[in-house]
């Protein structure tokens, strides 16, 4: 279904801004909201105290046709691009909202801003700052958008690593026919699945640790390949119907020691900073394959690269790592059973216009004083 949505969305993104456009985008935008779960606040933002209706909005990467576009979700409010911090600063004077800014020094150049529309879904930047809790800003970012890429590239490392692809890569490049399995194609990574460098998806075992809105896509793809899918989650509500057993991070050892997959889409918060570390690697399955897609501070890099060095885990795949980027000689570049990515998992064709329907359709509601979409609650992080 999403990939029908966004099909259309991409035939269609180059509407002329017209009255008539704009309800066709307001069509996508409901399906947008129903195929990917997004969360609509509780309470309408007018409710909130302080709002009023906005008179001025900064907002990064605004061209003309993009102002022309979102200007009809926002009469009577006076759009102001702006391409860098210090543009946003000089323009928050005297705005009621930023959209794809939430520095410190923006916020507190605009006394009025109540509300600031991040362009990803990681905000552990934005929180660093005490200011949205001091003066009760309304934070909302892309949770649950970029989950279906996100899912695909996590599927994609799954099946470089089952299928033994980054050795049959390095045999290529050596010009060798390399059928007979690890003995024989030196490179190619440990597998659990015998002397060959393949093994089946079908039967194995997936641990989700962050069941959200990447996290729950993932775990519908892993199903779809026939695979056991236990998840973590730091909430409560009814077993999704693709999941086995839901744990929380408590129980992060036992699912770990039963899975032969582990996908890591936590978000950075004071609660998951280290959480993957030494205790978790140890408890691993021994030849588990790991996928960071999540945050890298959310692992302790040491414990991993030593885990994989031990052989406790028979591979990774990181999009993500503590550092970023990796400096140059660490030793997570030389090991051949891993597959590092730099932090584009989100990336592809469609990421733009899905972000700015979300952000448009956000845009409209604040003005008009609606339920906002994709709320960030300052004290979990998220």
């Amino acid at each position: 279904m999403f990939r029908r949505f966004v099909i259309g969305l991409a035939a269609l993104c180059a509407l002329v801004a017209t009255p008539a456009g704009a309800q066709q985008d307001e069509g996508r935008a409901a399906r947008l909201i129903a195929d990917l779960g997004l969360r609509e606040a509780p309470q309408p933002v007018s409710e909130l105290t302080g709002w009023a209706k906005p008179r001025r909005i900064v907002v990064r990467d605004l061209t003309p046709e993009r102002r022309a576009w979102l200007q009809l979700a926002a009469p009577g409010v006076e759009l102001v691009g702006a391409a860098s911090v210090s543009e946003a600063a000089e323009a928050a004077r005297d705005a009621d909202a930023v959209l794809g800014f939430c520095e410190e020094r923006v916020l507190t150049a605009g006394p009025r801003i109540r509300w600031a529309q991040t362009y990803n879904a990681g905000v552990e930047r934005c929180l660093s700052s005490t200011i949205f809790r001091e003066r009760g800003i309304l934070l909302t970012n892309m949770q649950r958008i970029l989950g279906p890429v996100m899912a695909e590239h996590v599927m994609a490392l799954v099946l470089a690593h089952a299928r033994g692809l980054p050795g049959y890569v390095l045999a290529q490049r050596e010009g060798r026919w390399a059928r007979g399995g690890v003995p024989a194609t030196p490179g190619l990574p440990s597998l659990p699945g015998g002397d060959l460098p393949a093994f089946a998806l079908t039967g194995r075992t997936m641990l989700v640790i962050g069941y959200g809105g990447v996290g729950s896509e993932v775990a519908r793809r892993a199903h779809a390949f026939g695979m056991t899918v236990l998840a973590v989650r730091n909430s409560t509500g009814p077993l999704p119907p693709i999941v086995s057993r839901m744990g929380s991070s408590a129980d992060l050892p036992a699912l770990a020691r039963e899975a032969d997959i582990i996908v890591d889409t936590l978000p950075l918060t004071p609660e998951t900073k280290g959480i993957l570390g030494a205790p978790f690697f140890a408890a691993v399955k021994k030849g588990a394959f790991f996928v960071n897609v999540g945050r890298g501070g959310t692992v302790d890099t040491d414990a991993l690269v030593k885990a994989l060095r031990e052989g406790r885990l028979g591979g990774a795949g990181l999009d993500v790592t503590e550092p970023e980027p990796l400096p140059a000689g660490h030793p997570l570049w030389a090991m051949p059973n891993v597959i590092i990515t730099p932090h584009v998992s989100a990336d592809s064709e469609l990421d733009e216009e899905i972000r700015w329907l979300l952000v448009r359709e956000n845009l409209k509601r604040y003005v008009s004083g609606g339920r906002m979409l994709s709320v960030v609650d300052p004290a979990r992080g998220y």
